[in-house]
Parts: C-alpha cells; structure tokens; sequence
C-alpha cells in the first residue's frame, strides 16, 4: 500500500488537475507522487544565499576566504572559471541563467512555436537522463510505448528493462526506401486509441541518420494531433540529440516540438536536447527537458518543473556545475555560432564522401542503403549475411569497426571517420560480407 501524497505533490497535481486535466492523468503512479520540497535544505540554502549577509551555515559546502573551498591542484586544471562556477552545486532545477539561455536559444530555432509558452528548460544530466526522467514520469509496468524499429538500445535499457514499459514498433522507413514510414507510424499509433501512449520521435535519427522532409514532419504532426483530439492521451518525447547536423535541404529544419507543443490539450510534447552533441562536449552532461501543452499554463508548467527536480533531486541531487556553467559561456561567446558550424560543416563533407561510397555499383550485392541526411550515422541493409558475423570479420580481418544492429543493419558512425578513412571502411565491408555469404 503506496503512503499518503506529500502535500506539496498534492498542490502540483492539483495545478495540474485545474489548467491541464490531461496531463495530470498522463503522469505514472511515480509522476504523481513526485514533487520538490520547498523546504528542504536545498531551498533553504538558495534563500539565505540571497538573504543571509551575515552568516551562511546552511548548505554543506566548505568555504575559505568567502569562496568554496578547494585545492590548487583540482583548481590548476580549470581557466576562465571561478570558484563558485566550479566548486558551488547548483539548483536542482539547473542554474537560472543557462536555463533562460537555452530557453531563448529553442526558441529562435523553432520559428513554429511562435509565442507560445512552454516550460522553463530543467538541466538534466544530458539527454539519456533526460529520457530517464520522461520514463519516471509517465511510464507505469505495462504502459505503451510506440517506436520505430531503427532506434537507439538505451531506450529499451531504460523504459523497458528498468521501468517495465511494453513497447511497439513500427518499420522506419517506407518499403521501397525511399523515406519515412508516415502510414506505419500513423497505423501503430492508432492502435491505442483513448489509451495513454507515450511516443518516441528522434531525428536526426540514431542509428539510420534520417530527418524526414518538411512534408513528412507536417505528416506526423498531423497524425499524432488526430490521434490526440480522438481521445488518446499523448506524451510524445521529442528527442533532438542530434538538433541541427543537417546535411541536405530536404530535410526539415525545425524540431517538431515547436508544432506538437500546441496541438491539443491532449498531447504533451517532451523535448530532450541538449550541449552533448550540439557544443560537441559529450563529456560535461549537459542537457535540458521542456514541456509544451496546448493551453499549458504557467502553474502547470511549474508543477511539471517541480516534479522533474524532485526526481533530479532524489537520485543524482543536481547537475554539474562546471559542465553549466562551460555550456553557458560557449552560448554566450561570440564565436559560438561560427565555430559550431564549421564542425557541422565538416560532417557534412564527411557525409558527402560516405554517400558517394556506399553506394557504389560494386556494393549492390552486398547491401541496400538507407537514407540519410543528417546526424551522425548511417545504416545498411546487408543481404544475405548476418550482421554480427560480418561485424566479427570486418573486425578480425581487416581491423574495421562497425555496430551491427538485430540481423541485417549494420551501423556506420561516419562522425569518427576522416574523409580518407571512409573509402576503405565500405570496401572492406564489402569482403567481409562476401566472405561471410561464401561460408
């Protein structure tokens, strides 16, 4: 038997319940019973740092000389920061300003949104916690889960395996392969009609590097909004990992957070970005979750910021200060811009190479092609061969490393390859697919 709410989580649902019914009733049993306590030792701390000019002995950090303390040797190794921006913990909310940049910065990438309000950005500790976090809120054992077939396994990790989610999946791309599968994807969503359903949408897609055209993103918009005005209640995680590694004019420009953010007030969209792969600084795990619902409110929105931080709070207490406040900066720089495109530039030559190369008539009878247009990777279809067989020859014979996904797609990372490796890597894959077929 499950103890009483928290007051606090009562107030947040009831927040919830007042300005967005649906949203409340899309929240797991988790969801639900989360929320942040006001005045807990975190809190406290934050309001005597703007109140108590005497005296501070609230949070338990170790100060000297009116700054945390620290030792030289850990501190040798960071230039351009100060203590606090390094030694200090931040809010469990994430730091106010890189959350207001962040904010401004989705904002003027995604035109479509226009002036609607969405939730303040919550810092996570980049985009696989913030997947976490999703599943904690609105995944109970059991709940649906609709996702293409071609998607990253950390989904499976952490909805199926740790929170039990049941999934469904739809083919991803059409059968002549020639884009994105409108008709599967809107056939598998139909299927849970007036149910709750959680949906994942993640272009540029991981593992194939697909971002549909404007034409299939308006499709899937359309389709998730029928589906949620026909009574389904929607959480449609936006995952953006790859946001803007875009490397054909095809290919849609905007995140669809900024279309499903208002679409019904049945739909809740999810958006999971984030420094990782946009500053190109994977290591620093820094991300953000933001909430959009048509008619979302800012009491809603707030009860939603509430509950996220609490299970921030609860687990990893916040996100690293030195990663937020680096991000930070590298928004605010001046360069910020030009130097992000110049490493998107060179993922598109590479891109440009491997298009040429995988699909050279030489190779047609070793595999078919997906399409791809952005991110980081591509796929092939081997035919003929299994394609961890092939993986294990590639490796052995010729010291290539590929990922081999389920029994026919193998997964090419051209983000990690120089231009002049990639000749190579196809044309070695090539033998070992032959030599594993000869078998």
């Amino acid at each position: 038997m499950s103890s009483p709410l928290n007051p606090l989580a009562q107030v947040a649902n009831a927040a919830l319940e007042q300005d967005t019914p649906a949203v409340l009733a899309m929240l797991s049993q988790r969801g639900k019973r989360f929320f942040f306590p006001a005045k807990g030792i975190l809190a406290q701390g934050g309001e005597a740092k703007q109140k108590a000019k005497t005296a501070n002995a609230t949070v338990g950090i170790a100060t000297e000389n009116g700054a945390p303390m620290h030792l030289a040797c850990v501190n040798k190794y960071y230039q351009g920061l100060t203590p606090s921006e390094i030694y200090d913990y931040a809010p469990s909310y994430g730091k106010p300003d890189i959350r207001a940049a962040w904010a401004k910065k989705q904002r003027a990438e995604t035109p479509s949104l226009g002036d609607h309000p969405t939730s303040s950005p919550v810092v996570t500790n980049a985009l696989t916690h913030g997947l976490g976090l999703v599943g904690d809120l609105f995944l109970d054992p059991g709940d649906p889960v609709v996702t293409s077939d071609l998607m990253w396994e950390n989904y499976n990790l952490n909805w199926e395996t740790r929170l039990e989610a049941q999934f469904h999946y739809y083919p991803f791309f059409d059968e002549k392969l020639t884009g994105f599968n409108l008709a599967g994807f809107t056939q598998a969503i139909a299927k849970f009609r007036g149910k709750k359903l959680v949906v994942s949408l993640n272009f540029p897609n991981n593992p194939s590097g697909y971002t549909p055209t404007k034409a299939e993103a308006d499709g899937i918009a359309k389709a998730l909004t029928a589906e949620a005005e026909a009574g389904t209640r929607l959480v449609v995680c936006v995952d953006d990992a790859y946001y803007g590694m875009l490397f054909d004019e095809a290919a849609d420009k905007e995140s669809l957070f900024g279309r499903l953010a208002k679409a019904s007030t049945n739909l809740l969209a999810v958006k999971i970005d984030g420094a990782t792969k946009e500053e190109f600084v994977r290591g620093l795990r820094v991300g953000f979750i933001t909430f959009g619902v048509k008619n979302g409110t800012a009491a809603a929105y707030k009860a939603l910021e509430d509950k996220t931080a609490g299970l921030i709070r609860a687990y990893v207490s916040n996100i690293s200060n030195p990663g937020q406040s680096i991000v930070l900066k590298a928004l605010n720089d001046p360069d910020f811009r030009k130097q992000q495109a110049e490493k998107v530039a060179t993922l598109r030559a590479r891109a440009a190479v491997v298009a040429k190369e995988c699909r050279k008539p030489e190779y047609a009878d070793c595999w078919d092609v997906y399409p791809f247009n952005s991110g980081y990777f591509m796929c092939l279809r081997l035919k003929d061969a299994d394609a961890d067989a092939v993986r294990v020859r590639l490796l052995d014979d010729h010291g290539v490393g590929l990922i081999a996904l389920g029994k026919r797609e193998v997964r090419v990372a051209f983000s990690c390859l120089a231009e002049e490796q990639i000749p190579n890597v196809f044309s070695a894959a090539a033998k070992a697919v032959r030599a594993v077929r000869g078998k």
